[in-house]
């Protein structure tokens, strides 16, 4: 695989979370030039006027990696779809959807040519969850599928609308190996023929080909990286 992405500027929105730490730090070690924002650092996508200067002052960058997400875990609150208030689903949609859009939207406007947008759904946005595998009590919720959904969706939108000049292709990750308890983890890893979880190391392959030019004819794309959950 072409490393010319070593010599790209990074944005990597959601950088101190969970996936998107291990990506940013796997791009500053190998010494490419990465922009690291997060809530956590202050900075808030759902703010458009925010996003619009977080963009203008990086408009050197290249590359736009957003793993940022709500994501209802086990062991967290959860509702049935019967009990929800449709306040919950905004809280989805507001994150995942419209500051995704938001963030894509500003980074486009910026950025030079021959840019390229990494986005992330989940196996969730592919399929339903299999409810029967989470601890009892827990669901994961609905907000968390229809907004993953609607990340493809807008990733295939954006990839016309802004072609030839910058490509935009979706990761769709599987479940991610954490502090869940132990017998979550055993019955997601016998739903994929690879039998576990992904360790969120494995996440990195795909996230430096689609920020390399060995991905120039690639756009629109679903890449999924989920031990082949979606193959049966």
């Amino acid at each position: 695989m072409n490393d010319d992405y070593l010599n790209k500027t990074i944005i990597v929105a959601g950088s101190e979370g969970f996936l998107g730490d291990v990506i940013a730090n796997s791009f500053e070690t190998k010494g490419s030039k990465v922009i690291r924002l997060d809530l956590k650092l202050g900075h808030d996508f759902t703010n458009e006027e925010s996003v619009k200067v977080l963009m203008e002052d990086n408009k050197d960058a290249n590359v736009l990696i957003t793993p940022f997400a709500v994501n209802p875990l086990p062991g967290e609150a959860s509702y049935n779809i019967f009990d929800m208030p449709l306040s919950v689903i905004d809280s989805y949609l507001k994150v995942n959807l419209i500051a995704l859009f938001s963030v894509c939207r500003e980074f486009a406007a910026t950025c030079a040519k021959d840019s390229s947008i990494i986005n992330f759904s989940s196996t969730y946005g592919v399929s339903s969850p299999k409810h029967f595998i989470y601890p009892d009590g827990f669901v994961k919720n609905i907000g968390y599928t229809i907004s993953k959904a609607g990340v493809l969706g807008m990733s295939k939108y954006l990839a016309t609308y802004l072609a030839p000049n910058i490509r935009v292709n979706t990761i769709v990750p599987g479940g991610v190996r954490a502090d869940f308890d132990p017998t979550f983890i055993k019955k997601y890893g016998e739903m994929t023929p690879m039998k576990r979880m992904m360790e969120k190391q494995e996440i990195l392959g795909a996230v430096h080909y689609l920020s390399s030019d060995s991905s120039s004819y690639t756009t629109g794309s679903q890449l999924a990286v989920d031990g082949g959950w979606g193959a049966w």
